[in-house]
């Protein structure tokens, strides 16, 4: 049990990568609270978690709006007694896929920086804090993206993922003297979770995974169990001398 009694809380949680990773912490001892701009999915994903023996709680939180998360700390703190990891997973893809820096407004702009950069801030400021207040020590885990890491993805999501990888290493650095890790996700295209689809990739799903893994040199595409897999050992004790890291889930794409 990796995550044995471990307070966590997992944002985006209803779906894709958040509702991988609440299952398989539960799975692993943690107690997750749930979160998710839709309660509805957000309680989906408790009852899976519920049905397996695990112990879980729902919450609505728009990571956008700091007063949600900040909410959304205190609630895990109450509810388990303390936080030991916060997953800052929410993101937004590019509203249109293979849209030029110029296609975008300004409203998409805003909208991508709003939720992929402030939803990482947020989650990390009020993490931090929180752990402070406790007896040292905490990991927060965010989800980049390989186009954080290279020019692919659209400009401005990219942006969006390099400033999230750019705000986990200064958390690392500022959370080390306290005990605090900090690390970063970075996956490929997932097109099973929905995610691409979002930004208006069309078609059958298995052709676009075919046409997904094809770009990738292990000739699979990534799920959101690969990224599960991932963060809860950066969440565990298995861990304990890593941060400041972005590890790619990708097979192998940025190691071309």
């Amino acid at each position: 049990m990796m995550l044995e009694g471990k307070g966590a809380v997992v944002t985006g949680a209803g779906s894709g990568v958040g509702a991988a990773s609440a299952v398989r912490f539960a799975a692993e001892g943690a107690r997750v609270l749930c979160a998710d701009i839709r309660l509805e999915a957000a309680e989906e994903t408790v009852r899976r978690i519920e049905k397996d023996g695990g112990t879980a709680v729902p919450i609505a939180c728009d990571v956008a709006h700091e007063d949600e998360v900040e909410a959304m700390i205190a609630a895990a703190a109450e509810h388990f007694g303390r936080l030991d990891v916060v997953y800052n997973n929410v993101g937004v893809p590019t509203p249109r896929l293979g849209s030029k820096l110029e296609d975008h407004t300004a409203e998409d702009f805003q909208r991508l920086f709003a939720i992929n950069v402030g939803g990482v801030f947020f989650g990390s400021k009020h993490a931090v804090a929180q752990f402070k207040r406790q007896d040292g020590g905490g990991v927060v885990l965010n989800t980049g993206s390989v186009a954080g890491l290279v020019a692919w993805g659209g400009a401005v999501y990219a942006a969006t993922k390099g400033a999230v990888h750019q705000l986990t290493k200064a958390v690392a650095i500022e959370g080390a003297p306290f005990g605090i890790r900090a690390n970063a996700i970075c996956p490929a295209g997932m097109p099973y979770t929905g995610f691409m689809a979002a930004g208006g990739l069309s078609g059958d799903p298995d052709t676009v995974a075919q046409r997904t893994a094809a770009n990738h040199p292990l000739g699979r595409p990534i799920t959101a169990e690969d990224c599960a897999e991932a963060a809860v050992f950066l969440a565990s004790e298995r861990a304990a001398n890593i941060t400041g890291v972005l590890l790619p889930v990708d097979g192998g794409y940025v190691a071309r």
